[in-house]
């Protein structure tokens, strides 16, 4: 069979041999399905070979054309969509200077512009602009800004707890059931995001379970369990009520005064097992968001509440696969009208 020098042909494509054996069963009258069957193709790839190979003066499907049609297609360079868009590579470059990841930015585009196809794009597409085509269509320096790995997180297995015991600590099991389903708002999970040793510094964060809205304390003068409870105590009082129902925390002994926190806010604190991260996913995979801002090893003391809160805003702001591409904020600000409107209604 001829095939041009110095060109692997795929399997996925029909060759010379089985374009000739297509338009002989077609000539004797076969069903697609038939010819599908007898060739072991699939056949919806039977329909597809005679509808782009079929000759449009007469109709007929010749096998010889066909395959030097078929060839010609597939060593032409087919300009990418973001090559052709200067609007679209815009958008997309400037999301992508957000930190926000091309299957989030894909995902946005749809949600912004569900009537315009000409402002939607793939995340492979997003990607391959990045490292595959040589034309420059997205910045190098973008690559960057996509998400690094996750780091090696401890060996998942029964661990004994080493740090001291927390008084009073209500374990994860008996928090409330509709904590699980995210269907109620209100539920958060927190934990401490250690700077370098020589600086024994942190920074804490607090993420709301439905939403995902991010909020991060400002540890300026170290992370002992009266400076975290104060921090606490200050941010979440500074939500609604009904946002501040319950907050799972690690094992630390910087939640040792969570009786205070209960205390002067109403939210009932709970534990979660030894080494168990995964109970809190939601806070472990936005510390890894985090991690981006606020480096391993470095001192987290020298950054600001203002800084702090630039970063929450940033993050607040970005689409989230599970929330339709909404962003936490969002889907905050939606439930505040709801309770405005809740409030409205009440006799």
């Amino acid at each position: 069979m001829y095939r041009p020098a110095g060109i692997t042909y795929s399997d996925r494509y029909l060759d010379r041999d089985e374009r000739y054996e297509l338009a002989r069963l077609k000539d004797a009258g076969h069903s697609l399905r038939e010819i599908g069957r007898r060739m072991g193709r699939n056949a919806s790839t039977i329909s597809r070979e005679l509808g782009r190979n079929r000759d449009p003066r007469t109709g007929e499907y010749q096998p010889e054309r066909a395959h030097a049609l078929s060839w010609q297609r597939q060593r032409r360079p087919k300009p990418s969509k973001l090559s052709g868009n200067t609007v679209l590579r815009a958008e997309v470059q400037r999301l992508l200077t957000k930190r926000y990841s091309p299957d989030q930015i894909a995902g946005r585009l749809r949600l912004l512009h569900p009537d315009n196809e000409a402002m939607q794009i793939s995340h492979e597409s997003i990607y391959q602009s990045l490292y595959v085509y040589p034309r420059g269509e997205l910045r190098r320096e973008l690559k960057a800004c996509l998400r690094s790995g996750r780091t090696v997180r401890r060996r998942r297995g029964s661990q004994s707890e080493t740090r001291g015991k927390i008084p009073g600590a209500v374990s994860i099991h008996d928090r409330p059931e509709d904590v699980e389903t995210r269907l109620v708002p209100g539920h958060h999970e927190g934990d401490l995001i250690m700077g370098s040793t020589a600086s024994n510094s942190a920074v804490g964060t607090i993420v709301e379970r439905t939403t995902g809205y991010l909020t991060l304390l400002h540890l300026p003068h170290g992370h002992t369990a009266d400076r975290v409870a104060d921090a606490v105590v200050e941010q979440m009082t500074a939500l609604p009520d009904w946002f501040t129902k319950t907050l799972t925390w690690d094992r630390g002994s910087e939640m040792a005064r969570h009786a205070r926190i209960t205390e002067q806010t109403g939210i009932a604190v709970y534990f979660a097992d030894p080494y168990h991260p995964w109970q809190r996913g939601s806070n472990e995979n936005t510390n890894g968001l985090v991690r981006e801002y606020l480096p391993k090893g470095t001192d987290l003391s020298v950054h600001t509440a203002t800084h702090l809160a630039a970063i929450a805003d940033e993050l607040n702001d970005r689409p989230r696969k599970r929330l339709g591409y909404h962003t936490p904020r969002e889907m905050f600000a939606s439930l505040l009208i709801q309770d405005l409107d809740r409030v409205a209604t009440t006799p």
